[in-house]
């Protein structure tokens, strides 16, 4: 197997922590003749993302590496540190033991064709195993005889009336698809309260305080005050008010009432 470190000679950007996978856990993304450093440094940009860190690259246009492609990466230097060229696509998926490639439109050959959540179960599946997920140019995608080279085929459900996806776009979608069928999906942050709910005690007291605010401030037509009162006590009970809530609402009337003494 014929293959270069494509690692480039500009300086290491400020380091972070990545999580590295074990080879085998995760595909290995090969860029098949990719053209512009745009693409392959935002191709990198998105497979750091869902932690993918194998990118594999057959014979990038204009030489390696390229100008611009680590300030496209946007900080996913590791990605491209960690690249590898090859010179051909057979080289390129020699050490891999299931392959997909991607393509937009139907090659007239008798392989399994996958959307993306049932490839990446079908990668998940080989948990252990080398696998890759091939990529075309640009402009034509894969040739029919590098598709040939592939188990299965990864096409994406776009609309009819504009099907092309960028480069970086077909990987973020595969890399997300695999995060999301490895269980690693897991979301930064959850939006749970930190404050508990109100206690029912501390709902009756404010609604207490706001009814005396607003009678004092005349808010209240005598013949309506009890329906008012119990239509507002609703529209709060529907506002899941936690403790803090309640505090910050009375603190809010007892400024309002001061300010009007």
């Amino acid at each position: 197997m014929t293959s270069r470190d494509a690692r480039g000679d500009t300086p290491e950007d400020a380091p972070r922590k990545v999580t590295e996978l074990p080879p085998g856990i995760a595909p290995a993304v090969i860029l098949v003749e990719p053209q512009l450093a745009e693409n392959i440094g935002m191709t990198a940009r998105a497979m750091a993302n869902f932690g993918l860190s194998e990118l594999r690259l057959v014979n990038p246009k204009n030489g390696w590496p390229k100008k611009g492609v680590r300030e496209a990466a946007s900080g996913a230097t590791h990605v491209l540190d960690g690249a590898v060229i090859f010179d051909s696509v057979a080289e390129a998926i020699a050490d891999c033991r299931y392959v997909l490639a991607t393509t937009a439109r139907e090659r007239g050959q008798m392989k399994r064709v996958f959307a993306p959540d049932e490839a990446m179960a079908e990668v998940v599946a080989r948990e252990g195993q080398r696998t890759a997920v091939m990529f075309g140019r640009e402009r034509v995608g894969l040739t029919n005889d590098e598709v040939s080279l592939a188990d299965a085929i990864i096409t994406f459900p776009v609309s009819p009336d504009f099907p092309s996806l960028n480069l970086a776009q077909a990987v973020l979608l595969v890399g997300y698809t695999w995060r999301q069928a490895s269980g690693r999906a897991q979301l930064p942050f959850t939006g749970e309260l930190l404050s508990p709910p109100a206690t029912r005690e501390a709902l009756v007291a404010l609604f207490g305080s706001l009814e005396a605010a607003l009678g004092e401030a005349g808010f209240y037509p005598p013949e309506k005050k009890e329906i008012i009162a119990r239509n507002m006590r609703d529209m709060l009970h529907r506002m899941s008010l936690t403790e803090q809530d309640v505090r910050t609402f009375r603190g809010a009337l007892r400024a309002l009432t001061r300010k009007g003494g």
